[in-house]
C-alpha cells in the first residue's frame, strides 16, 4: 500500500450522507438519516428546522443541558442502536475544547458526528537510521481494533481533564511509564481526519507527541488494552505500514507524521505534498 492510501481511508466520507446536527444555532456535528429518525422519536429534545436536526437544551451550565440527553442515551442503548454507554464524556463543539455545548458519551460520538480529540505518543529509542520506535498490540478482546498494532500510548480526551493530566494518567495506565518521564513528551502538532465508520462520522483531532525513551525502558501495561509491546527499527515499521492493513487505522497517520517531521518520507518521495497536506484536512 501506498502511506497515501491511509489517508484517503481515514477521510473516506460523502457529506450528502449525513444531517447536520445543531446545537444552540451552531453545527456541532453530522448524522445518518437512520440516527437522525431514531433521535426524532425524543421530540421533547429534537425537532428537525430547515438547518438540520436541532437539540433542545436548558440549563446554566455544560452539565445541566447534558442531563436530559444522557437520558436519550440511556434508551437508544436499551432499544440496540448503540451498544453501549463508555462512561467517557466528550464535548459537542463547533471548534476547539473550550467552546463546549452538550457533554455526549465516548461511545455515542460518532453517532451524533461529533468532534472528538485525542493524544497519540510515539516513544522511541535512538535517532537516524538506527531509531526505533515502540509498537503495542491491541488486545484481542478489544472491542474496536482488536490485535491490531498501536502506539506506545494513545487515548481519549475527554472533558473535564487537562491535556498534560490526561497524558500522564493515559502513559501510566497504557504504558506504566512514570509522570516525571511523561512530561518530558513533546507536542509536535496535531493530525486530521473525517472518517464514515459503521458507528457514524468521526470528525477527529489527534494531538501528536514525541517521546524519547531511554535505551532500558520497558513499557508494562497496566490496564488490559495491549497484549505487548515491541521495540522495532524504524525501517521495519515502515516496510509493515507499507504490507497493509497491521496498525490500527488512524495510527498509520501519526506515524506517518512522524515519519515526515524526522525526515524518513522526504519531498523526493512518492506522494509527499498530498501526504503534508492530507494529515491536516479542514473538520466539517
Amino acid at each position: 500500500m501506498r502511506f497515501l492510501d491511509y489517508i484517503t481511508a481515514c477521510n473516506n466520507y460523502d457529506p450528502a450522507d449525513y444531517e447536520p446536527l445543531v446545537i444552540d444555532g451552531r453545527r456541532m456535528g453530522h448524522m445518518r438519516p437512520e440516527a437522525a429518525e431514531a433521535v426524532l422519536a425524543f421530540d421533547a429534545l429534537f425537532r428537525r428546522t430547515a438547518a438540520g436536526i436541532e437539540l433542545t437544551t436548558e440549563g446554566e451550565d455544560i452539565e445541566q443541558r447534558s442531563r436530559p440527553l444522557a437520558a436519550v442515551l440511556g434508551k437508544l442503548v436499551e432499544t440496540g442502536l448503540l451498544s453501549h454507554l463508555h462512561g467517557e464524556l466528550y464535548q459537542a463543539t463547533p471548534g476547539g475544547r473550550d467552546q463546549g455545548r452538550v457533554l455526549i458519551d465516548r461511545a455515542a460520538a460518532a453517532f451524533f458526528g461529533i468532534r472528538a480529540f485525542g493524544q497519540h505518543i510515539n516513544g522511541y529509542v535512538g535517532a537516524g537510521r538506527e531509531l526505533r520506535l515502540w509498537v503495542g498490540k491491541r488486545s484481542s478482546d478489544r472491542r474496536n481494533f482488536p490485535g491490531k498494532l498501536d502506539h506506545l500510548v494513545a487515548g481519549g480526551l475527554p472533558y473535564g481533564i487537562g491535556f498534560e493530566e490526561n497524558l500522564i494518567k493515559e502513559c501510566r495506565e497504557e504504558a506504566g511509564i512514570a509522570a516525571a518521564l511523561a512530561r518530558t513528551a513533546v507536542p509536535v502538532g496535531t493530525v486530521t481526519y473525517v472518517a464514515a465508520s459503521s458507528r457514524g462520522l468521526k470528525p477527529d483531532t489527534l494531538y501528536c507527541y514525541d517521546l524519547p525513551l531511554p535505551e532500558d525502558f520497558e513499557p508494562r501495561c497496566t490496564d488490559g488494552e495491549v497484549e505487548g509491546f515491541q521495540l522495532w527499527p524504524i525501517d521495519q515499521v515502515m516496510e509493515t505500514i507499507r504490507d497493509g492493513e497491521a496498525f490500527k487505522l488512524n495510527c498509520n497517520l501519526v506515524i506517518i507524521d512522524f515519519l515526515i517531521r524526522h525526515g524518513y518520507i522526504g519531498p523526493g518521495d512518492e506522494d509527499y505534498q498530498d501526504l503534508v497536506t492530507g494529515l491536516h484536512p479542514a473538520l466539517p
